[in-house]
């Protein structure tokens, strides 16, 4: 498994750039209702979500303040995961498998870790 060292920088940028654009999908669809029935009321908490997952899911897959828009990514879907899946229920609604919230607690997780590594290579600006 060596061999796969040299193309480690690569995996992460190919993860953190599909990862950004991926998460800004789910921000196009709530701020312009493309690809989806709803449309959040602008100003309410899911709008301000899509903003941010617009935002920064951009400037993670462009690899600009990196650092900064993946901690705050990451919070927001550690947020999500609480309020909108969990919410402190204990039993079955306390498995993300059974809360439909995996993909807010693999997002809060590589988001977390993207801001600890930073934008590495393939980025545009300085971390």
């Amino acid at each position: 498994m060596k061999k796969l060292e040299p193309f480690a920088p690569y995996a992460y940028a190919v993860m953190r750039i599909t990862h950004g654009l991926f998460f800004s999908f789910h921000g196009v669809q709530k701020i312009f209702g493309l690809f989806t029935e709803w449309k959040p009321v602008v100003g309410s908490q899911l709008w301000i979500g899509g903003m941010i997952e617009l935002a920064g899911g951009l400037a993670i897959a462009l690899g600009v303040k990196t650092r900064w828009a993946a901690f705050l990514c990451s919070g927001m879907m550690a947020v999500a995961y609480v309020q909108f899946h969990w919410k402190l229920q204990m039993g079955r609604k306390f498995l993300p498998g059974l809360n439909e919230g995996e993909h807010a607690l693999m997002y809060a997780f590589v988001f977390l870790y993207i801001a600890c590594r930073g934008g590495g290579k393939w980025s545009l600006g300085k971390d």
